[in-house]
């Protein structure tokens, strides 16, 4: 855990917020490199704003009663952590869809764009998440788990739960879900890099929709996944938390687009 990745006297930036930057600009710079426009920088903007602002939305109302109803001042604190990506998600999306109406754009191809660049941006957030120590996952006997330190949000929930005390210097030791869904963002990065130069190559015969499709479907398999590994309070719905059953949602989404990609690849070489 290093939440602070500057402090010294006014300067003072979070180690969270940092590696959230990083992800924004190198999602920039690839998206504009794939793509060889520099007129997207409107809409990159819009999305990673309402990305943010989405993000945390959905975390403050899934935590409001055990975070923020008595301390309301802390809902501004992004750079403390506390971003659900899902809401992020979800908010994004209506954005693109209205910027593609007014601009008059075709949505699918810059879709497509975007969804192959996304994952690499998300994978810097989730090692934000590590070093401030939120989204940690069960407590686990495995090589493979941390500590983390006192006050950290492990700490103080193993705290409420009576299975460390105030003395304890560590919490016990927990599955760094963080780092495992950051590697496996970076896989769905790698696949579907390797895909988009595919389908880019195949010039006419372009398959719209595919990337959105494999990226929905990819990541939802992934976040569906680990949220059985994940040990911090989780909001449920039915047997599943609220990610979970998002999760659900979005294979469906995705489906959906791989099937309208399916059929117009099919439809082209009937033609």
């Amino acid at each position: 855990m290093f939440p602070d990745l500057i402090d010294i006297g006014f300067l003072h930036l979070k180690t969270y917020g940092a590696c959230m930057a990083v992800g924004f600009i190198l999602c920039w710079h690839l998206i504009e490199r794939l793509s060889g426009r520099k007129d997207l920088s409107n809409l990159l903007l819009s999305l990673m704003v309402s990305g943010i602002v989405g993000s945390r939305a959905a975390y403050v109302i899934e935590h409001w009663s055990a975070e923020f109803a008595r301390n309301p001042e802390r809902i501004v604190r992004v750079d403390q952590g506390g971003l659900m990506f899902y809401g992020g998600l979800i908010l994004a999306i209506a954005v693109f869809f209205t910027w593609c109406a007014l601009k008059k754009e075709r949505a699918l191809p810059i879709a497509d764009l975007l969804c192959t660049a996304i994952p690499l941006g998300h994978a810097f957030g989730r090692v934000g998440c590590f070093f401030y120590g939120c989204c940690y996952g069960k407590i686990s006997a495995s090589p493979l788990a941390v500590t983390f330190p006192s006050h950290s949000p492990a700490w103080y929930e193993q705290l409420h739960e009576g299975l460390v005390t105030a003395a304890s210097p560590r919490s016990l030791p927990v599955l760094p879900t963080q780092l495992f869904e950051a590697a496996a963002l970076l896989a769905l990065f790698a696949a579907l890099m390797a895909l988009y130069r595919r389908v880019s190559a195949a010039g006419a015969r372009r398959r719209d929709g595919l990337l959105t499709g494999c990226y929905l479907v990819g990541y939802a398999l992934v976040r569906f996944a680990m949220e059985f590994l994940r040990g911090d309070p989780r909001a449920a719905v039915g047997p599943f938390s609220i990610s979970q059953t998002i999760s659900i949602g979005m294979v469906v989404l995705g489906s959906a687009f791989l099937v309208h990609s399916w059929r117009g690849e099919h439809g082209r070489k009937t033609n």
